[in-house]
């Protein structure tokens, strides 16, 4: 299984893994300047309400099997393969207090067979069709793929629909695999200061939410987990009325239903896992700081971290606005950080600003920097700040804000290029309580958002009681004279 890092911003789809709070290279600020610009480049056109609805999404089907498992199909005629995704609606915020870990866990131990299908035969024929799987676990959902020739579709439905209800955890099948995750966490968090200063970020920022533990797990609580504890996991969670299955690709709908009907349906309701209720964060009352030396470190960097909303707890349209805000602020390079700390002022190597928006409860604003050569981290931050302090005090402009939705409506129409990245959309906001209705009205909602729609969120939010920083630091040399 490969789980994959991906940068969150604009059109956020999924989260994979743990949130990328350890920086991507290169950053820096610079004193923000007030914006004339009042109209948008030639290039940039308002998108038609034909443009709009061509951008909602494609026509789909969905239905809900008798044992709760609901089915979104995507149709997509332009190459003969099909993608498959089953997302369960669980992930490590879901884990009980002391067992951190487990979501991730069990996502391995879902390779190790069943009765009738032993460990390696799933990937190994999906291997031998040159087809492509993978498994990915985050904070809300638990997510397992497969891409193969439309041909194969049954084949992959008949072998998920089997692990869903049939896996065989022997103590020889899991006690092995613990030390793979415990190894996994050494390699990507231990002795990665990056990912270190993102776990201490996280913890600093949700300090009541489940989400300040990462999905990986605490090493302690890791090393106690248990076949038992895998076991309840599985039957509590894994169970058809607690999942979403997608279908996308060259499929014809009613073929599909069933073949649905004679794989997952004759899957047994398990349990009930319940309604998702999760402590709330409560609101922040002071800026934190978190620094992290190590001599490992050759780059310094710098990320703030606001709380916000997220696309299912916000109101009146706060997400699109935060969407937009992050374009805006740190999108590319056209962006305010990018024009003021890399060109304009050259104190940084790389900055830019994401929302990450894809979550059940809470979400988080994240801005970063990393000096170049020759700039300090302080002087980063300093500009950071000052371009942060000109947006909230002047707002930023409308040709700002048209081309930060013209680059929405571009990334719709690259996501309508990948069948899993459509697929992911929708997997992504019905595993955090949203609906297809959201999906589809998304493209028409962003654009609603307006500049004070934008400045507004800017000002609520973008305040240093909401934020956690966290500095990457080289550890310090001593001194020439005071070494023995």
């Amino acid at each position: 299984m490969t789980h994959h890092f991906r940068p969150i911003g604009l059109s956020t789809i999924a989260v994979a893994f743990v949130l990328p709070l350890a920086l991507p290279a290169g950053a820096q600020t610079s004193p923000a300047q007030p914006q004339t610009e009042t109209t948008a480049p030639a290039d940039v056109q308002p998108a038609t309400p034909e443009q709009a609805a061509r951008e909602a999404g494609p026509n789909l089907t969905t239905f809900t099997l008798d044992n709760g498992l609901q089915v979104v199909i995507l149709p997509d005629d332009r190459a003969p393969i099909v993608t498959q995704m089953i997302y369960y609606n669980v992930g490590s915020a879901d884990e009980a207090p002391g067992k951190s870990g487990i979501a991730h866990f069990l996502e391995h131990l879902m390779f190790k067979g069943t009765k009738d299908h032993p460990e390696g035969e799933f990937s190994r024929r999906v291997a031998d069709i040159g087809g492509q799987e993978n498994a990915f676990t985050t904070s809300d959902y638990t997510g397992y793929y497969q891409q193969v020739p439309a041909d194969a579709l049954e084949m992959v439905m008949t072998l998920e629909a089997d692990r869903m209800e049939n896996l065989v955890l022997s103590e020889e099948a899991v006690l092995p695999e613990r030390d793979v995750i415990l190894e996994e966490r050494r390699m990507r968090i231990d002795n990665n200061p990056g990912s270190q200063l993102s776990e201490a970020v996280q913890a600093a920022l949700f300090q009541n939410s489940p989400y300040g533990t990462p999905v990986i797990g605490w090493r302690q609580e890791m090393e106690a987990l248990t076949r038992d504890d895998a076991i309840a996991f599985y039957d509590k969670y894994y169970t058809p009325n607690n999942a979403t299955l997608l279908i996308a690709g060259d499929v014809d709908v009613a073929a599909v239903r069933d073949l649905v009907e004679k794989t997952y349906g004759k899957v047994e309701r398990r349990a009930d896992p319940g309604q998702r209720e999760r402590p709330v964060e409560p609101e922040p009352l002071a800026a934190r700081t978190v620094t992290l030396t190590d001599p490992r470190v050759t780059q310094p960097s710098l990320q703030t971290a606001y709380l916000v909303p997220s696309e299912t707890t916000d109101e009146n349209g706060e997400a699109e606005a935060l969407d937009i805000l992050a374009d805006v602020l740190g999108g590319g390079t056209t962006s305010r950080l990018y024009r003021g700390l890399v060109v304009d002022r050259a104190l940084a190597a790389g900055t830019g600003a994401y929302y990450g928006g894809t979550a059940l409860k809470e979400g988080q604003f994240v801005v970063y920097g990393t000096p170049r050569d020759g700039a300090s981290l302080d002087a980063v931050e300093t500009a950071l700040d000052e371009e942060i302090a000109t947006l909230i005090d002047d707002g930023i402009t409308e040709a700002e804000l048209e081309r930060a939705k013209n680059r929405v409506r571009k990334n719709m129409i690259y996501l309508r290029d990948s069948q899993t990245s459509m697929a992911r959309r929708y997997a992504a906001a019905l595993a955090t309580g949203r609906t297809i209705a959201d999906v589809e009205a998304w493209p028409e909602r962003i654009e609603a958002v307006t500049v004070d729609d934008v400045n507004a969120v800017a000002r609520k939010y973008l305040r240093p009681q909401r934020s956690v920083t966290g500095y990457l630091r080289p550890e310090p040399q001593p001194d020439a004279d005071t070494r023995s």
